[in-house]
């Protein structure tokens, strides 16, 4: 059976992370010789946001004003919960994210980063009656939504919004059983829908290409001559059902890199899969906080204090170091109560099935992060 995007190679270009020049101003000529590459191996999907700095402007000078309309695919995304907008005014992004890529029409337009509390601004604001209309009046040709939550709100979207085409989902090898993550479970619900999935966060922000101690060690003792970033695109490859990957690649050298193993992919092998699976339980181990997010301990917080995404903060740490981890903890306490927000009330240490001292773990947290 077919499916949206079957048709497009499985490497797509993620704009996030662009290479920068001395003044902090996108290097606009090296990304044209990336587009030039990507484009020159056949592979088409290009992914932006107006969330990635000057991302829009950059695709415009490199690849819209350079290339025909028809031989690239162009994605981009509304945030409409970022800054204190009105609904108008988070409708009128898409103008000018139209504007500012030039590109006529969007191929994808995704609602941007659904979950927590950024999923009501979007319901409040109509937007996704919103992506429907811009898709009626042909100025995008597929609507979807990225998503960073549980795979019980991802079934949850899917239910009340079943016109949306494709979900983007952060899908890596160090996340497929992580809880707070729930790579597995949400990629499984989009597969129990029909529903396409466009993956992110391949390499996990970069942080597998130079991976912990933990996995190097079982990587490197496996015998095999890949890549840190060979194993971790490799399995991403090897789930079916999927439009596109997309690598958030930063210079030339690294597009260079990512084609090459992409041309030269094959799914792994069972000796292969063990490998990783053994380091995924490394990475399990080395967790600092033993929680299941099962956020029982968030119910009934006085503080509205986010508990499960900040122990994920302090876990991301203690695996791949505090520098990523800030940014982690920066986001889950977005509309939510700090780490030292806590008054010491007890009733989440009363609610925890796994028995964690959540006050204790709190301070530490915000000694590390604020």
């Amino acid at each position: 059976m077919s499916y949206l995007g079957e048709s497009i190679p499985k490497l797509g270009f993620g704009l996030m992370r662009l290479p920068k020049l001395e003044d902090g101003t996108d290097d606009v000529e090296q990304v044209k010789q990336m587009v030039d590459a990507f484009l020159d191996a056949g592979l088409t999907y290009f992914d932006t946001a107006r969330a990635y700095g000057s991302s829009e402007a950059t695709i415009k000078a490199a690849l819209v004003d350079r290339y025909p309309r028809e031989s690239y695919q162009l994605a981009t995304k509304n945030a409409a919960w970022i800054g204190e907008k009105t609904a108008e005014e988070a409708k009128a992004d898409f103008d000018v994210s139209l504007e500012t890529t030039g590109a006529g029409y969007f191929d994808f337009y995704l609602i941007h980063n659904v979950g927590n509390n950024r999923t009501k601004v979007f319901d409040d604001f109509g937007m996704w009656d919103f992506v429907k209309q811009l898709k009626a009046e042909g100025k995008v040709k597929h609507i979807g939504f990225s998503l960073h939550d549980t795979a019980d709100e991802l079934e949850r979207i899917i239910g009340l919004h079943p016109e949306m085409e494709f979900v983007q989902l952060q899908i890596n090898y160090a996340d497929w059983e992580n809880e707070a993550i729930q790579s597995r479970k949400c990629y499984e619900v989009a597969r129990k829908h029909g529903l396409p999935v466009i993956i992110m966060e391949p390499v996990r922000g970069g942080t597998l290409a130079d991976p912990p101690a933990v996995v190097a060690d079982v990587l490197n003792g496996s015998g095999s001559n890949m890549t840190p970033v060979e194993w971790a695109l490799r399995f991403v490859w090897g789930l079916e059902g999927t439009i596109t990957t997309l690598s958030g690649m930063s210079s030339l050298e690294q597009m260079r890199q990512n084609i090459a193993t992409y041309q030269a992919f094959k799914p792994l092998t069972e000796a292969e899969r063990s490998t990783l699976e053994k380091a995924q339980r490394a990475l399990a181990d080395a967790i600092a906080v033993p929680c299941t997010s099962c956020k029982y301990c968030m119910k009934e917080c006085p503080m509205n204090i986010n508990i499960a995404g900040i122990f994920d903060a302090v876990n991301r740490g203690a695996q791949f170091g505090n520098d990523r981890a800030k940014r982690t903890y920066k986001m889950n306490v977005q509309s939510y109560g700090k780490a030292s927000d806590c008054i010491h009330c007890g009733q989440c240490e009363d609610a925890c099935p796994q028995h964690i001292a959540v006050m204790d773990e709190l301070e530490k947290a915000a000694e590390l992060f604020e």
